[in-house]
């Protein structure tokens, strides 16, 4: 008999909430992270390795920690102990003083999210099985980056008040205690999150195969969206050339990371109601949404950034939450914290990559840039058309 205490709705709602206040903390602090690391003296291409870095860590990582969920089948501890390491790391970044400690703390919350989120998406898979997929990883997705949207407005206010990006990371303890207090809650609440998935009885014959290979179409799917990622800059990337061309003072900065976060949320929504419809249809407009964004966000043009802004972000929802809900159905329930895994490390891998060439190829002009994400764009096209042969 199920220990759990609420719905499996209500569990990806208050989950949603847990989300929503660490995104408070830790999507503030990317918001402005690029700014930070140029006051400290980094360069475009430091900023895009050490940001390239941070993503990396947060997604490749998941192929250990999303195979070490599947082999304790205790996503709890993992899942509680990623969150403290996040919470921890973003105020302390408030003492440092030099790009070395501010890189280390960066990543080290960012190595957090790659131990909790295997496990937390474990979790969410169970309790979405009775809604769909994308509508269960779609609400948690637009709850998650109501935090995002809130957050790095409320940091835009504080630098315009005249605070320093010191008192800011200072202040993100506040939401980041709270978010940790709302978890041990949900953790009493809902105990055993698996009860919320019936379970699903395999035939003898199939269950070798089921427990020790991934599908084929999950790699097909991995290496779409890696191509993806290939094309796709991190904010931080986007952030310090905004700054250091003077294009927007640097408290708008986290307002067009909030206006981006908004635009995540609700591309989370639709794009998860789409993916129930259609399966991966849907995602045939992720490439030419990375594709525009170089030419628009690398401007010197308020609009054109502000727009840019923007298509980042709804193309960052669609990733966040169609991108999961797809890994999902692709793996089986026993393979999920694996299959997780694996497909975020490629992601990280290529994130990592585009990041880091895009900060690099920044010296030579918007143009080279546009020229590069268009044909890495047009290889993932590619790599998505045999997906769409299936529903």
């Amino acid at each position: 008999m199920s220990g759990n205490r609420i719905t499996a709705l209500r569990f990806i709602v208050w989950f949603g909430l847990v989300s929503a206040l660490s995104d408070f903390v830790y999507e503030g602090a990317r918001s402005i992270i690029g700014p930070f690391l140029a006051h400290l003296g980094a360069t475009a291409a430091v900023v895009g390795v050490v940001t390239g870095i941070g993503e990396a860590t947060a997604l490749v990582l998941r192929l250990f920690t999303g195979r070490f969920a599947d082999r304790t089948g205790r996503p709890w501890p993992q899942t509680i102990v990623g969150y403290a390491l996040t919470m921890l790391c973003v105020p302390l970044l408030a003492l440092s003083s030099g790009l070395v400690m501010a890189s280390v703390l960066y990543n080290g919350e960012r190595f957090g999210k790659a131990v909790r989120a295997p496990s937390r998406d474990m979790m969410l898979a169970h309790a979405s099985a009775a809604m769909g997929r994308g509508k269960g990883f779609g609400l948690h997705e637009a709850l998650d980056s109501s935090g995002a949207l809130v957050g790095p407005a409320v940091i835009a206010g504080i630098l315009a008040l005249g605070g320093s990006y010191h008192l800011v990371f200072a202040l993100l303890a506040v939401p980041g205690a709270v978010a940790l207090v709302v978890l041990a809650r949900l953790r009493v609440a809902a105990p055993e999150p698996r009860d919320f998935e019936p379970s699903v009885e395999v035939p003898e014959s199939k269950k070798l195969r089921l427990d020790t290979h991934l599908p084929t179409r999950f790699w097909i799917y991995s290496a779409f969206s890696a191509a993806t990622m290939l094309g796709f800059s991190t904010w931080a990337v986007l952030a310090y050339h905004l700054t250091v061309r003077h294009v927007v003072s640097p408290d708008v900065v986290p307002l067009l990371y909030a206006a981006a976060m908004g635009a995540a949320g609700l591309a989370a929504l639709g794009f998860g109601r789409i993916y129930d419809r259609v399966g991966l249809r849907g995602l045939v407009v992720l490439p030419f949404l990375s594709a525009a964004v170089p030419w628009l966000s690398f401007s010197t043009s308020v609009p054109s950034v502000v727009i840019g802004a923007v298509l980042w972000g709804l193309a960052l929802g669609a990733h966040e939450s169609t991108l999961r809900a797809g890994v999902s159905d692709l793996v089986p329930p026993s393979r999920r914290g694996a299959g997780f895994g694996t497909f975020t490390a490629v992601y990280g891998l290529a994130w990592l990559l585009g990041a880091a060439g895009i900060g690099a190829l920044y010296s030579h002009g918007r143009t080279t840039i546009v020229a590069v994400v268009a044909v890495v764009q047009l290889v993932a096209v590619g790599l998505l058309l045999p997906l769409l042969r299936h529903r």
